[in-house]
Order: C-alpha cells, then structure tokens, then sequence
C-alpha cells in the first residue's frame, strides 16, 4: 500500500514539474515571426519582416551577466515612459562585439505593442530600434551558448552557405529561445546570417 502512495506522489511532483516548466519554458512566449524559404535538416533559409528591438550593450561571453540582460528585463517589467509591462518575447538575440561596434543583446517587442508605439525607456543604456528584416541562412543547435558552440554552428552554416552557393554580408547574430533553468539538450539556441 504505501508503495503505490509513492508512486502516486511521485507521479503528481512529476506532472506539477513537467508543467510549470512548459508554462516557463519558449512555448509560452510569443515568438518572432518569419517565413521558412527552404529548410535542409538543422539549416533554413528564413524570410523576416522589419521587427521592433529593445536593445542594450553586451560585453561579449557575458550572457547578459554584465547586467544588459536586467537592464532589459526592467524595461519590459515597466522600466519605460509608460510604466507599461511588456510581454517576454523569443528569442533574444545576440551581436557579438566587433572593432568597430558594442556587442549588443535585444529582446523582441511583441507585434502589438509596436503597432502601437513601444514605450521609451527610462535607462538611457536601452534603445527601441528597428532590427531589419530580410533573408537569413539559420542553423539550430541544443546545448548552452557560449563561444565555442556559437563559433561551431557558424562554422558548420558558413561551409553549408558555401555549398548551396549562397553569400552571407557580413552580419552574423546568435538567438537563444529558453529560459537559464532549460537543461541544454532541450534547449533551442541559433545562428543567424544575414545573406546578400
């Protein structure tokens, strides 16, 4: 008898922990849209519109730990002219820092609020700025996102660009889907080159 109370239990803490983790993991976001062009297994070719970004300065490798992720957090948590909350979005993307540019990390604004105006922020280190759309060759890849995973992936898009003949301009981004606390073979990380 107490045995089958274990398992009982046991299947309850399971089902409570498998959701809440759905209602905090990428599923329960609105994400960034695009359009699927052509797919080869982990590669694509997307289509994005023109999307509205709330982005910050980032110090390469620090995955927002130099604050710019907080900095974004409190701009959507109401840190803005309207103190208008503002839905978390996926993915928040990322651009590594180059000699002549700060990285930079932006979360998406949802398709609403920037049909309306998104609000301004009240810390001048985050700007709402357009991220321009376009035709990007894409690779996805699990795992935590760090330099060695990102220079891999870009490595492996660059040689299939090579191959399906198409040129990349020069603008490489990395996107990350999932909360900190997603184990990393669930985890949804990408990266992004825009193509001529």
């Amino acid at each position: 008898m107490a045995g089958k109370g274990i398992i009982c239990v046991s299947v309850v803490a399971v089902a409570f922990a498998f959701f809440g983790w759905k209602l905090t993991a990428r599923g329960a976001y609105e994400s960034a849209a695009y359009t699927v062009l052509d797919k080869d297994g982990r590669f694509e070719i997307r289509q994005y519109p023109d999307l509205i970004v709330a982005t910050t300065t980032m110090r390469s490798e620090s995955k927002g730990d130099d604050g710019s992720f907080m900095r974004l957090f409190r701009y959507i948590g109401g840190a803005n002219d309207q103190e208008q909350k503002i839905a978390m979005t996926t993915p928040v993307f990322m651009e590594s820092e180059s000699a002549d540019k700060p990285g930079q990390m932006g979360f998406v604004i949802p398709e609403k609020v920037a049909e309306q105006r998104a609000p301004e922020p009240t810390n001048n280190e985050v700007q709402v700025r357009k991220r321009e759309g376009g035709r990007f060759a894409v690779i996805r890849f699990s795992g935590r996102i760090n330099a060695k995973s990102r220079a891999e992936a870009e490595t492996e898009l660059r040689n299939w660009m090579k191959d399906k003949r198409l040129v990349g301009d020069g603008d490489v981004a990395s996107a990350g889907y999932d909360p900190p606390w997603t184990p990393g073979p669930l985890r949804r990380n990408e990266v992004l080159i825009r193509l001529k």
